[in-house]
């Protein structure tokens, strides 16, 4: 399946994201709501530890899309909420460890929130894959 990522001449190049993305036809989507740095007992993971929380909640991320058949380099959208003045860089380098290097990056939207459902939680991620319908069928098969 051809996903096109979009990052026209003129503009800025970043290899932590993509300006825009082409889905074509056929294409199946997985969405991923809101995740947040907590294990499978719903206990949070680094209070007040922002790196800690991030990487739970793509660790999270990633079983999610894994239970709709898709992996991580399906990514074409990557919201990211983080609460008051969080330090970027933390959460940024959480994600470059899960990323790790791989080309194509999805979009990435980050909002800065006052808070988030629980006090505690400092980050939270949601994400859009695709996978070929095609794909999905083999995956679910």
């Amino acid at each position: 399946m051809l996903i096109e990522r979009l990052n026209p001449a003129g503009m800025h190049s970043n290899p932590a994201y993509s300006h825009g993305i082409s889905v074509p036809a056929g294409a199946r989507y997985v969405y991923v709501g809101g995740q947040n740095g907590v294990d499978a007992a719903g206990r949070i993971v680094g209070t007040r530890d922002l790196a800690a929380q991030t990487a739970q909640a793509l660790a999270n991320l990633a079983t999610v899309l894994a239970a709709g058949g898709a992996a991580p380099e399906d990514l074409i959208s990557l919201t990211v909420c983080l609460v008051g003045d969080a330090d970027l860089r933390l959460a940024f380098g959480a994600w470059a460890g899960f990323w790790n290097g791989r080309a194509d990056p999805p979009i990435v939207k980050l909002l800065r929130v006052a808070g988030l459902a629980n006090p505690d939680f400092l980050v939270e991620i949601e994400g859009i894959a695709v996978i070929a319908e095609s794909e999905a069928a083999r995956s679910s098969g």
